[in-house]
C-alpha cells in the first residue's frame, strides 16, 4: 500500500502548484469479487494484459480510499465496466452505494449493449448519475452497435460523461480503435465524451476527434509515464497540438492499477515542459485540477 514519501510527494507537487488537490477522473473501485478476477488478470499478464503488469495499491476498499485522501485526491471516480450481458445492473448497484459511502466519488456506471440497456440508462440519467463507463477492450462490443444507439441519444442530451476504453491499448482486438466513435459522434456530435489514456496507441486519430468535436475530452490515465512510453511513447509533433486542446484534456491516474506511484503519473506531465514550452504549470494546473472541475463539478471534500 501506500509509503509514507508517496502522501508528501503528491502533497508538495499540487500545493507546489497551489491548488487544492487533485481531481483524478479515472479511478477504478469494483464489487471485491469483480475486483479479485480484474488482478488476477494483471497477475497473471493474461492475454488482454499484454506484459507485466505488478499493481502497485493493493488493500481493502477503505485502505485504497485513505490512500487517495492522503494524497490529496479530492475527486475521483468507481468506473465499473461492464464485461458482459446482465452485469450492469450488479455492477451499478454496487457503484451507487459506493459513491453514497464516499462522498468524494462521482457517481459512476456503466452499459452494454443489451436490449434493456437503453432503459437502465434513462432511469441513472434520471437519477442523477455523474460519469458512465465503457470499455470495448474487454467488453468485446462496437461502440455503434444499434443497440446502443438510444443510449447514446439519452446520454448525449443529457451531458453526462462517459469515459470511454476505445484504443487498442495495450492489446487491441476487432472492437478497438477511433473508428467506432468517429461513427457515434458523427450520429450523436453533442455526446460528451472522455477518451481513456489519449486512445493510445492510436493517438492522432483520437486527438482529431477531441479538436473536431466540442465535448470530447482526452484523459492522461498512465500517459507519459515510463511504463507506457516504453510500449507507446506520445508522438512529439502531437504535443503542439495537445496544447492548443484548451480545457479538453483531463488528469486520469489508473488507481490503484498501476505498476509505479502515483508521483510518477504526475512527474510524468510534469517533464513535458521539456517537449512542449506551453505545457507549463498553468497547463499542469488546468488538467490536474480545473478542467475536470469544470466538467464534472465542484469536490465535495477539500479537508487534508
Amino acid at each position: 500500500m501506500l509509503e509514507p514519501a508517496d502522501a508528501a510527494e503528491v502533497v508538495e507537487f499540487w500545493r507546489g502548484l497551489d491548488l487544492p488537490g487533485v481531481y483524478d477522473v479515472h479511478t477504478h473501485f469494483l464489487p471485491p469479487n469483480i475486483e479479485t478476477r480484474v488482478w488476477a488478470q494483471f497477475d497473471l499478464a493474461g492475454p488482454k494484459i499484454g506484459r507485466e503488469w505488478p499493481i502497485r495499491y493493493r488493500g481493502t476498499e477503505q485502505e485504497r480510499v485513505a490512500t487517495l485522501r492522503s494524497l490529496g485526491v479530492r475527486r475521483f471516480s468507481s468506473l465499473p465496466y461492464a464485461h458482459r450481458p446482465g452485469i450492469a445492473g450488479y455492477l451499478n448497484d454496487w457503484a451507487r452505494g459506493f459513491s453514497e459511502r464516499v462522498p468524494e466519488c462521482l457517481w459512476s456506471a456503466t452499459f452494454y449493449p443489451e436490449p434493456e440497456a437503453a432503459s437502465y440508462v434513462a432511469d441513472l440519467v434520471g437519477a442523477g448519475v455523474e460519469v458512465f463507463k465503457v470499455h470495448v477492450q474487454v467488453g468485446e462490443f462496437h461502440l455503434d452497435d444499434p443497440a446502443l444507439d438510444e443510449v447514446w441519444g439519452t446520454v448525449a442530451q443529457a451531458g453526462t460523461p462517459v469515459v470511454i476504453h476505445a484504443g487498442s491499448g495495450p492489446v487491441g482486438n476487432a472492437f478497438t480503435g477511433p473508428d467506432p466513435l468517429r461513427r457515434v459522434l458523427e450520429r450523436h456530435p453533442m455526446l460528451t465524451a472522455v477518451v481513456a489514456h489519449m486512445g493510445a496507441p492510436e493517438y492522432a486519430e483520437f486527438l482529431d476527434l477531441a479538436e473536431r468535436y466540442e465535448r470530447t475530452y482526452l484523459d492522461t490515465t498512465m500517459m507519459f509515464t515510463d511504463f507506457f512510453d516504453a510500449a507507446a511513447p506520445y508522438p512529439g509533433p502531437l504535443l503542439t497540438r495537445l496544447a492548443d486542446l484548451d480545457g479538453k484534456v483531463l488528469f486520469g491516474s489508473d488507481f490503484p492499477t498501476i505498476p509505479y506511484s502515483y508521483r510518477h503519473a504526475l512527474d510524468a506531465l510534469q517533464r513535458l515542459r521539456d517537449r512542449e514550452p506551453r505545457l507549463d504549470d498553468d497547463w499542469l494546473r488546468a488538467v490536474c485540477w480545473s478542467n475536470g472541475e469544470a466538467l464534472f463539478g465542484a469536490t465535495t471534500a477539500l479537508t487534508d
